[in-house]
């Protein structure tokens, strides 16, 4: 009898462990062809700002609705709307308007690389507030992804075109945004806050706030009929980003951080494969091999705990 009870809880392990993988791969590829889709509704003339707008429109009216289906609501007190604001801010309005201004001018592949640093940057700040113990590995990480960047903005021959660098530089930026949403997240949120909610308010925030930018500017984005490409894209954006957080944060729910903290890698592989399917690119050997040094530092970075297996096995 004892022996039946194992076997059934190893192939219920091994089934949540198959899930988990399944949508770790799914959210990956999901994610990574966002880099493809910016620079498709840049190339195609979609205004950086009128971009955004779009962006966080659709996730808010997304997880709205699924919000609304779980017959739940989005609480408005001041301290939250607060972090609504300033997540909305950081999160979502200040690097997308960078990152597509960079992505008509950057491959996709490269534009993936440059969000691998999120993790890391995460790890330095974390310290920096003492969130985090000192780890070897972890500061050779750091390392690793010090020298991942200088292997791609080095070398003269690492880009098509050398032009590219500043929008490199920029797109790293842009990617510092999340780690300090993370940062905003952990200190800010209040105890036990729905992280599902949270996201909604974030977008829901900053949608509201690109409205009077884009007016202002006159870069609104209008959808065409019937969809061409352009409209695909910006319309696959919002989506990706409202069902890749949802996946996300199911993960972590169901999986634990520690797996979930494989998004990373994951996301920047396929955002480089993505960008040779569709555009074809030819990324230098500087470029691979700064993909394969940042893959490492983010190996190194990642939280040490339990292992994946064990995580996913344990009950919700």
């Amino acid at each position: 009898m004892l022996n039946v009870s194992v076997s059934y809880a190893k192939r219920a392990a091994l089934k949540k462990l198959a899930w988990a993988w399944l949508i770790l791969l799914v959210m990956g590829m999901a994610w990574g062809l966002s880099f493809s889709l910016a620079r498709i509704a840049a190339t195609g003339g979609a205004h950086p700002l009128g971009t955004t707008f779009w962006l966080g429109t659709l996730a808010a009216v997304l997880l709205i609705a699924i919000i609304a289906a779980r017959r739940r609501g989005i609480s408005m007190k001041p301290k939250l709307i607060r972090l609504y604001l300033i997540t909305g801010l950081i999160g979502v309005v200040v690097p997308n308007v960078i990152f597509f201004y960079a992505a008509s001018r950057v491959p996709a592949g490269v534009l993936s690389i440059s969000l691998a640093i999120v993790p890391i940057l995460t790890f330095m700040m974390s310290a920096v507030y003492g969130l985090e113990k000192f780890a070897l590995s972890r500061v050779a990480g750091v390392i690793l992804g010090t020298v991942a960047i200088v292997l791609l903005v080095g070398p003269s021959e690492s880009l098509p075109d050398p032009a590219q660098l500043p929008w490199v530089f920029l797109a790293f930026a842009a990617a510092a945004c999340y780690a300090v949403l993370n940062m905003v997240l952990v200190l800010m949120a209040p105890p036990g806050a729905n992280s599902f909610m949270l996201t909604c308010g974030m977008f829901v925030a900053a949608s509201l706030m690109m409205v009077p930018i884009i007016l202002a500017t006159d870069s609104f984005v209008a959808f065409g009929w019937p969809w061409r490409a352009l409209e695909w894209s910006l319309f696959g954006l919002g989506a990706i980003s409202a069902i890749a957080f949802s996946l996300y944060f199911y993960l972590i729910d169901h999986a634990g951080p520690v797996f979930s903290s494989l998004t990373a890698n994951v996301v920047t592989l396929f955002g480089v494969i993505w960008g040779i399917i569709i555009f074809g690119e030819q990324n230098s050997i500087w470029i691979w091999l700064s993909l394969a040094t940042m893959m490492a530092a983010l190996a190194l970075v990642t939280p040490r705990g339990k292992d994946p297996a064990r995580i996913v096995a344990e009950p919700v």
